[in-house]
């Protein structure tokens, strides 16, 4: 159980209606983590999906204890390595850092099954990352983002022509697997913890694509890294995994997963600074703007996207933070 409240330190937390807090009194160091809205997935679905990476030898926080009907959970603190600050922190390491992250990924990639016991004892089974889901999150870019800079006049027809443009990327992604996606596999949410890497955040996990969460890593727009270093990256999980999958399917749906999950992100990022107030992100935007440009350039499947995002987005928009 919880055993002080007079001792928790609020830390920085994420752009979900979650907060958290240290929990320095505990013999054991600890985070409790404060859910009330969206309770079930904050507090017992990501219970659910921590307890099935554990068994499967992933690094992820262990539950010490719950009150549910207080909106906390309290589970392992794996302290502030992140490995988004080491690789501020040790520019020269960068290349072991994101390798070492990779091999994390190798090991959730394993992960067969999709259904885990909460801390009610209530089976959840993970849902399917299918094209209705991925089509709804690219959306957000119009129903967001794109209102503010299209014309009224005019919206209407740009996000027919996106949605039109959205399905026909989903149509042309080629890998039938199901594999276990984290969907938030970034360098803020992987800590270094015990000498190893360890993953925060998976309460939005989901049965997809293997390209996701390389995508997710490689083209993160919280950290910026050279062409030069995306590509090793790339190169050592094709390595890893050269018996288990096509390199061409990969590339093909690496790119057009990276370029959707970065519209994405625009979008949500727009609506936290309109709905929410949370106006930090929108710093990230250009650099989403380039990860698309990044990716874009490199098939000409994305050729009717391009022209429709070059007809609507001067580069001056895509600038403005």
């Amino acid at each position: 159980m919880l055993q002080t409240s007079n001792k928790l330190k609020k830390i920085k937390g994420d752009a979900s209606f979650r907060s958290f807090y240290r929990n320095s009194s505990a013999k054991k160091k600890s985070i409790i983590v404060f859910a009330s809205k969206e309770k079930e997935k904050n507090l017992l679905i990501y219970d659910a999906i921590n307890s099935l990476l554990i068994k499967n030898k992933v690094l992820a926080p262990k539950l010490y204890s719950e009150n549910y009907k207080k909106n906390y959970i309290e589970i392992e603190d794996f302290g502030d390595d992140s490995v988004f600050s080491l690789l501020k922190k040790n520019k020269n390491k960068q290349e072991t850092l994101y390798k070492k992250s990779i091999n994390l990924l190798g090991v959730i990639q394993k992960v067969t099954q999709n259904r885990s016991k909460n801390f009610k004892g209530k089976t959840y089974k993970i849902p399917a990352y299918d094209d209705i889901k991925l089509l709804d999150e690219a959306n957000l870019f119009s129903e967001w983002y794109a209102k503010k800079f299209v014309k009224k006049n005019k919206l209407i027809k740009f996000k027919t022509n996106l949605t039109k443009q959205i399905k026909f990327l989903l149509s042309n992604l080629n890998s039938k697997e199901k594999i276990f996606v984290h969907r938030d596999f970034h360098v803020s949410n992987l800590i270094k913890f015990k000498n190893k890497i360890g993953v925060i955040d998976s309460q939005d996990a989901l049965i997809g694509n293997r390209a996701y969460d390389l995508a997710s890593l490689i083209d993160d727009v919280r950290f910026k890294t050279h062409k030069k270093l995306k590509d090793k990256i790339y190169n050592h999980y094709l390595k890893l995994n050269k018996k288990k999958i096509n390199e061409a399917v990969l590339l093909n749906d690496f790119e057009i997963l990276s370029i959707l999950r970065n519209m994405k992100i625009i979008g949500i990022f727009t609506r936290l600074a309109i709905r929410d107030k949370k106006k930090k992100y929108l710093k990230l935007i250009p650099y989403a703007w380039k990860l698309i440009e990044l990716r874009i350039a490199n098939n000409e499947i994305f050729g009717d996207l391009k022209k429709l995002l070059e007809l609507n987005f001067s580069q001056k928009i895509r600038n403005q933070k």
